[in-house]
């Protein structure tokens, strides 16, 4: 039974590599659309770059974790569960100017704009919610 799941584990993960690797491309290029246009996020789609890259190549995991630029905060999160408050306070601006042009461009559709309040809501809590710094240890 163990060999059976191992082989099926193999032949997916085989199969799924290079939708991994294509994921893993396309969201290093969203983020460095987002390092040159306000509004676009870098460090979720770095972050999901990461995961992708762990899935198929381990390579190019370990040079986005050891990038000069982005790996000290991708390993601050990895690591520590860290977002810097920059990070924090471009966030909750970025989602506080969404809901305020759905607002003034929604055309007054108030439950489209309730909807999107109730889903950023929490991901806002949430943002808040997690570390700034980099725990000291002891």
């Amino acid at each position: 039974m163990k060999d059976e799941r191992a082989k099926l584990s193999k032949i997916l993960h085989s199969s799924l590599c290079p939708i991994f690797l294509v994921l893993g491309f396309l969201c290093v290029g969203l983020a460095f659309v987002g390092v040159f246009v306000p509004g676009i996020p870098t460090t979720i789609f770095l972050i999901i770059a990461l995961w992708a890259f762990s899935k198929s190549s381990d390579r190019l995991r370990w040079w986005l974790y050891n990038h000069p630029r982005f790996g000290s905060s991708l390993r601050a999160w990895h690591e520590h569960r860290v977002i810097p408050v920059r990070g924090k306070v471009s966030a909750l601006i970025i989602m506080g100017i969404s809901l305020a042009i759905v607002a003034v461009v929604g055309n007054s559709n108030w439950l489209f704009l309730l909807g999107m309040t109730v889903i950023l809501l929490p991901i806002s809590v949430w943002i808040v919610t997690r570390r700034s710094v980099i725990p000291k240890t002891d």
